[in-house]
């Protein structure tokens, strides 16, 4: 995984352009241009205080091209950052992350999902992060599939229509 640059928008596009990706996580393919100014707003970074975006390209180190992307909003448990934004990040005291995932079509049923949420899932517990949430359609096996290869499980709540997955990653207190 690479972190997410601007520049990655345009060979991105392509990974997302097939409109039959959109059917679970919904909205539409965009363009290059589109894509640039969304990740322009990324890489700027959160807004709000004591939220930090992480946001990485999945890099196929074989073929030497992009297939997806992994991401995290973090929600600061009070001590007001540390996640910075990078895979050196100095540990902060993060409450809860929630996680999304997509890879593009070309690229499913090889396992690289599942590979990279795994990742995510373990830089976040380096980094203190106690509580990992992920919003996944209930008819999307598949990425059921990730999410319960990152470890996380269903809990049987619906948020806007998708079941929420979680995972504690640290026990209370620590």
């Amino acid at each position: 995984m690479l972190p997410l640059e601007a520049g990655h928008a345009e060979p991105m596009a392509a990974v997302l352009g097939d409109p039959a990706l959109h059917r679970y996580i919904g909205g539409a393919p965009e363009t290059p241009a589109g894509l640039r100014a969304r990740y322009e707003r990324l890489v700027a970074g959160a807004p709000e205080p004591g939220v930090t975006w992480l946001n990485w390209v999945i890099r196929l180190r074989a073929e030497g091209r992009l297939a997806g992307t992994v991401q995290a909003t973090v929600r600061d448990g009070g001590a007001g950052g540390g996640l910075g934004s990078g895979p050196g990040v100095a540990p902060g005291a993060a409450s809860y992350a929630e996680v999304a995932w997509v890879v593009g079509t070309l690229w499913q049923g090889r396992g690289i999902a599942k590979e990279a949420a795994r990742g995510l899932v373990r830089h976040l517990a380096a980094h203190h992060v106690r509580t990992v949430l992920a919003h996944v359609h209930p008819d999307h096996a598949a990425s059921a599939a990730v999410a319960t290869a990152a470890g996380l499980a269903p809990t049987g709540e619906l948020h806007d229509g998708e079941v929420r997955w979680r995972a504690d990653l640290l026990p209370p207190g620590r």
